[in-house]
Parts: C-alpha cells; sequence; structure tokens
C-alpha cells in the first residue's frame, strides 16, 4: 500500500466524521467481537401504595347452626324379685318396685314373670296389668295379659288347678323423669266374671325394669 492510501486509512479510522466530510468515502473495517455483558443493576427505589380497592358486594345473611351434643346413653335397670308370693286374691295390687327414670324423653320397658292360674266351673276371665304412678299406660296402651277359661263340664272344671310361669310385658312412654312406682296388679276382664286367680305360687316372681331411649 502507498504512503498516502496508508495515510487515508488511519484518517478514516482516527477522524471519521472529518474523512467523510473532506474525501466523501471511508473504508469500514470489520466487526469487533461483542461486549462482554454488564453487571446487573441495583434495585430501583420502592413505588407508592395503590389506591384501595372498592367494597365489595354485601353477601348473604348466614344461618345460624346450634350443634347439639348429646350425653352417650347409659343403662338403666332394675329388677325386684320374690320367693313364692303365693297371692291368692283375684282383684288388687299383687307387688309394686320404685324406679328412678333419668330422662324424659325415654320409655320404659317392663317385665312381670311369675306363676299364674284361674280356676272357675263357668267361663271366667281374669286380667294382670302394670300401673305406673296408680294408672295404667296410656302411652300408647296398657301393659296387660288375660287368662281365660270357657265353660266346661262342672265336675272337670271344678278339678282344674293349672299353675303356670307366664308374662305381662311391653313399653310405655310419656312419663316425666323422676320416681317411678311400677305395679302388677290382677282384675276382671270387661263383660266376663271372675274366676279363682293366683299369683307366683311355689316359685320366684320378678318385676324388671329397663329405661330405653325413645324411638321418633
Amino acid at each position: 500500500m502507498s504512503p498516502f492510501g496508508r495515510l487515508l486509512l488511519l484518517v478514516c479510522l482516527v477522524l471519521p466524521l472529518y474523512a467523510v466530510e473532506k474525501y466523501g468515502s471511508c473504508l469500514q473495517g470489520p466487526a469487533g467481537n461483542p461486549g462482554r455483558e454488564g453487571n446487573p443493576g441495583t434495585n430501583g427505589i420502592p413505588g407508592t401504595p395503590g389506591i384501595p380497592g372498592r367494597d365489595g358486594m354485601r353477601g348473604e345473611k348466614g344461618e345460624c347452626v346450634s350443634e347439639a351434643f348429646e350425653e352417650p346413653w347409659r343403662p338403666n335397670y332394675k329388677q325386684c324379685a320374690w320367693n313364692s308370693l303365693n297371692y291368692g286374691i283375684d282383684l288388687g295390687k299383687i307387688a309394686d318396685c320404685t324406679f328412678t327414670k333419668l330422662r324424659s324423653d325415654s320409655a320404659l320397658r317392663v317385665l312381670f314373670s311369675g306363676s299364674l292360674r284361674l280356676k272357675c266351673k263357668t267361663a271366667c276371665c281374669q286380667r294382670w296389668y302394670f300401673t305406673f304412678n296408680g294408672a295404667e299406660c296410656t302411652g300408647p296402651l296398657p301393659v296387660e295379659s288375660i287368662i281365660y277359661l270357657d265353660q266346661g263340664s262342672p265336675e272337670l272344671n271344678s278339678t282344674i288347678n293349672i299353675h303356670r310361669t307366664s308374662s305381662v310385658e311391653g313399653l310405655c312412654e310419656g312419663m316425666k323423669s323422676g320416681l317411678v312406682d311400677v305395679a302388677v296388679w290382677v282384675g276382671t276382664c270387661s263383660d266376663y266374671p271372675r274366676g279363682d286367680a293366683s299369683t307366683g305360687w311355689n316359685s320366684v316372681s320378678r318385676i324388671v325394669i329397663e329405661e330405653l331411649p325413645k324411638s321418633f
């Protein structure tokens, strides 16, 4: 390259603007290597808090739910027993047993088990039943059992004297909590004459009382 050309190249590299204005053109050299990435800048200043949003729509009124916790059911029962009651009465109370009822929303299951007998020479009927504090059950119906003997020959009926272990059993609802006098009675059936009744002959008689949850 001539000395003039080297001088022109130097001028284009050092003073590009001057060379363009002076000579009208300049040779472009090859592109340089890309530079390295710079260091990350420092964090900016935090912005100011935004404007609070608008209130949302009012929700629907909720329902108040009360959760009931019931106490666990505890067994509650009692038994009264007698040996050889041998009650020969035809009308009246046979035996009673006092029971403590814990809840008003419960039922009482009652059972009388003992020897019963009825004899007569003509048709007769006897009724064994429970009372609760002196009154028969009305929730829903009385607790009772009956024995009926039809009319037969006087000779045969006069010799019938069968004592059988029988039971009177049922449920009674609608009684308040507290002491309950539970009793077994013997009486007549409606529209039938009474006979010769016997209760608890030569054997054990018992009343069993149990408090049960009432079914809804």
